[in-house]
């Protein structure tokens, strides 16, 4: 178990993927971060002492920022604040994102631009480090404003109210664990509630941390997604004894976008070594389908757009997004609209668009391979067909999920609702679009899925001739756990599994093995 340092800078993907795999057992601020949040902390409190007017620290909220709060009610408007704005609905953000979005909001006041006191910071890490994890119901936030109903269930247990779940960092928790009262959870794990203190409460939910973590997570789940799209077309390839030659450097030279070209090198690189590209090398088949012949274009699209994707991610991680903000350097607090949430709203929309193309031309070939006009291969791939319907539902299954990429792909970033009396006129739904992402990656996993193991049932009826050696790695690793269809049985397990072992990375790392130039 690793300790993460957050101040506010630098933290990556790869350090989010830890914290989702429960691969952190404790997060610290550094004492330089410690030192800015002090000394924002102090800067405010001169302003107020001053009797100046700021947003969210003695004026109402949204449309009711011209109410001027009284000194006295300082405390209760935060606490009125969170428990008025804890509307969320549905199910429960799954315990690693809720986890993560601790941690970014964490790492977000960590930069000392927030007006927090160092306490209300030591509070948050305490809780990931003993392991609360708050219950942030996944509906009820539009993208800007902050993800103001999502991170107001976060604060609710901040303050003993609400519902949480006690996680040790590490430990697996049961997917049926339900959540308890804050209260209990935080009295179990040593930590008594903490008082907001004037703007604490607002710094908590002006955030975009629930979009981020969501989108984060969506990224991490799609990160090898490209790689094992490249093996599934080369392994089609050879099994529908299709041609290498639009994947020679050549033509990818000429057209020089960087995924493209990768995605091209992965597929010969896998083909290295193979007896069944020569046995049909002088046939009559001029061209192949588009789903085999141009796979490097669109898998290397979506290598693009998952790599500007990361970049985006990457930057909201390491920003301050909370309103208004403090700058101690002189001494202004000023309102914007940092949290806003349309980089991350653009970014999802184009993940899922990006990923359900990569599912779309999976599921193509997906058809090239059960299809015995397509093929050259029996009937669904089954060795009776007629008797036996072989694979003929996977295609099926793969065309379903296809098909719910779509709809899920119609972008949330284009739509806007007013809220909060028209005052927050235009909003982001990057919420809606990092949720929706999540599904679609998994869709596409689960595609993908069902192109491999049509594949290797397609070699089957090649051998003896042997694939290229990342190819035939791939398709031991399958059988070491999915045997040969010679009749009909129930595929589900099948599907699983290939699932299973492209989501824990043994897939890969077998290919690795012996071919190790993949990317």
């Amino acid at each position: 178990m690793r300790i993460l340092h957050l101040d506010g800078s630098g933290l990556t993907l790869n350090e989010a993927t830890a914290i989702l795999r429960g691969q952190v057992g404790r997060l610290d601020v550094p004492a330089a971060a410690r030192q800015r949040i002090q000394r924002a902390r102090r800067c405010l409190e001169q302003i107020l002492a001053s009797d100046r007017t700021v947003y969210g620290v003695n004026t109402g909220f949204g449309k009711l920022s011209n109410q001027r709060i009284a000194p006295d009610e300082l405390l209760e408007l935060q606490q009125n604040l969170i428990r008025s704005h804890a509307v969320g609905v549905g199910q429960a953000l799954p315990i690693p994102v809720a986890r993560l979005a601790v941690a970014l909001r964490i790492q977000a006041l960590s930069q000392g631009f927030s007006g927090v006191s160092w306490e209300l910071v030591q509070f948050l890490l305490q809780m990931f480090n003993r392991g609360v994890v708050p219950m942030i119901p996944e509906q009820g936030s539009v993208g800007a404003s902050g993800d103001l109903a999502p991170l107001a269930h976060l604060a609710l247990v901040v303050m003993g109210e609400g519902s949480a779940w006690l996680v040790p960092p590490g430990t697996n928790p049961p997917a049926a664990l339900k959540p308890m009262p804050g209260k209990l959870v935080l009295k179990k794990a040593g930590l008594a509630p903490y008082r907001l203190q004037p703007k604490e409460g607002l710094s908590l939910i002006n955030g975009t941390q629930i979009s981020c973590a969501l989108l984060a997570d969506a990224a991490v789940r799609a990160t090898n997604l490209a790689t094992i799209a490249d093996l599934a077309a080369a392994m089609t390839l050879e099994a529908t004894k299709s041609s290498l030659r639009p994947f020679d450097p050549r033509l990818h030279q000429v057209r020089p976008h960087p995924g493209q070209s990768a995605s091209a090198a992965n597929v010969r690189h896998l083909m290295e070594g193979s007896e069944i590209l020569p046995s049909h090398a002088n046939c009559s088949k001029v061209q192949d389908a588009y789903s085999i012949r141009c796979s490097p274009q669109v898998h290397g699209t979506f290598r693009d757009a998952l790599s500007y994707v990361r970049e985006v991610v990457e930057r909201e991680m390491n920003s301050a997004t909370d309103n208004p903000l403090v700058f101690v350097d002189t001494g202004e607090v000023l309102s914007g609209g940092n949290f806003h949430g349309q980089p991350l709203a653009l970014a999802a929309d184009l993940l899922a668009a990006a990923a359900t193309n990569l599912a779309g031309i999976s599921e193509r070939r997906v058809e090239n391979l059960v299809n015995p006009d397509l093929s050259g291969l029996p009937g669904f791939l089954t060795p009776k067909p007629g008797l036996n319907s072989g694979m003929m539902l996977v295609q099926v299954l793969a065309a379903a999920l296809t098909s719910e990429n779509k709809v899920l792909s119609h972008p949330a970033g284009v739509d806007s609702i007013p809220t909060s009396g028209n005052r927050e006129d235009h909003v982001s739904m990057s919420t809606h679009a990092a949720r929706k992402v999540r599904q679609v990656i998994q869709n596409t996993t689960r595609v993908l899925a069902c192109e491999l193991l049509c594949a290797a049932q397609g070699l089957e009826f090649l051998k003896p001739l042997r694939p290229g050696r990342g190819i035939e790695a791939a398709y031991r690793h399958i059988r070491r756990y999915v045997a040969p269809l010679d009749h009909d049985r129930t595929l589900h397990p099948d599907l699983t599994a290939v699932e299973q072992m492209m989501e824990d990375g043994s897939l890969l790392e077998a290919v690795h093995a012996v071919c190790p130039q993949l990317c």
